[in-house]
């Protein structure tokens, strides 16, 4: 044994159907939100944004946007509504697009998005 864990070997971190269910199109790109993202790495939402900030030339913008409030709205009627954020929202959400979310894992430092990135 190498000593190192075969993404074949990890458990499921997270049911395919519940991430496919948080991929949403958006101006014409397949998205994930910032609060699902959080979720699947295991931090908090602000947590995950303050990753990005600090490493925002890892970010072009062609990795992630900020969703107009118009597309917000439009987008709460397909969001289940367990899964979305409670409270009012001072700043737009984020949305990203694939290299922003393979992205992410290289920047927040938790156990679960090491899990991820590798899987």
């Amino acid at each position: 044994m190498t000593g190192h864990i075969e993404a074949t070997e990890l458990p499921a971190l997270v049911p395919l159907e519940r991430i496919k269910h948080s991929i949403f199109l958006v101006r014409g790109h397949k998205v994930m939100l910032e609060f699902h993202l959080a979720a699947l790495y295991g931090v908090e939402t602000r947590h995950l944004n303050q990753a990005v900030r600090r490493n925002l030339p890892r970010f072009p913008l062609d990795f992630m946007f900020q969703l107009s409030p118009d597309e917000l709205e439009s987008l709460k009627s397909q969001i289940v509504t367990s899964s979305y954020p409670h409270g009012g929202r001072r700043k737009p959400v984020w949305a990203f697009i694939e290299q922003g979310v393979a992205m992410l894992s290289s920047v927040l430092h938790s156990p679960r998005a090491v899990q991820v990135n590798i899987a």
